[in-house]
Formats: C-alpha cells, structure tokens, sequence
C-alpha cells in the first residue's frame, strides 16, 4: 500500500540545514503522525511521503517556499514595552510564544529591545531555508 492523500501516515524523520546541522528528529521518540493533506505540516514534507510504501526511506530536500516560506521584513516589528508583564527580562535571540486570534501558539525571536521598545521576528525560525529530510515511513492507515 503507497501512500495518498487522506491517508494517516506515521513517519520518522530527520531534519537537517544546508550546514548538516539537524535542527529536528524522530528516531528516539515516536514518529511523527498526520493525514496526508490535512495541512497539519509543510507542504513540501507531505508530497514527498505521497508514493512512499511502508518501509520505505528516502532523502529530499525541500525548498523554503515548499517548507516555511521565504523570509519577510515586514514580520519584524515593534511594540512598546508597557504592553509586557514588568518582570519581562528579555534576551536577544529569546523565542517566545504569541498567541494569535485563533488560539494558536506562534514562535517569535527576540531581535533587539531597550528601555522604551521590543523589536521581535515573527517568521518561523526556518523560514528562507531550504530543508532536507530523511524520511522513513513506519505506518499507514
């Protein structure tokens, strides 16, 4: 059985930037699970499964548009820092979590602060990269 849209897929995975440095992996913990698209993950992560069959292993790296996107200015901004909790120590390259509208959680760095103001990123951490994965899938239901 190969894998398709709509299938629930278990894969493990390891990440790793351009440098070889792995900035993620499955293999100590359980393997990644979601229903091939769904849009639970990166667009290009799920085409690349899609063929796959159980067993099966394979090496693909995907460009930043496919992953997290390409890298925006204008997602780094502003804001003053009576809008923070007065024991907020901040540092620079700090991740912090948002929340938006919806509920969810969003990733942002810490670019530079002072007295008056905290500049923060709100790309992903990967965004404007290009990504590899080897991927292995373990299951599909």
């Amino acid at each position: 059985m190969s894998v398709s849209e709509g299938d629930t897929v278990q894969v493990h995975y390891t990440g790793t930037l351009k440098d070889g440095s792995v900035f993620d992996e499955t293999e100590e913990g359980d393997p990644l699970a979601f229903t091939v698209g769904s849009g639970e993950i990166i667009p290009g992560f799920e085409q690349a499964v899609i063929g796959m069959d159980e067993e099966d292993e394979k090496t693909v790296t995907i460009e930043a548009a496919e992953a997290y996107g390409e890298r925006d200015e204008s997602r780094v901004q502003q804001y003053s820092r009576e809008s923070l909790p007065d024991d907020f120590d901040p540092e620079k390259g700090q991740v912090l979590a948002l929340q938006d509208q919806e509920g969810r959680q969003i990733p942002v760095t810490v670019v530079d602060f002072d007295e008056e103001n905290i500049t923060v990123d709100l790309n992903h951490p990967l965004a404007g990269r290009d990504l590899t994965f080897e991927i292995k899938v373990v299951g599909i239901e």
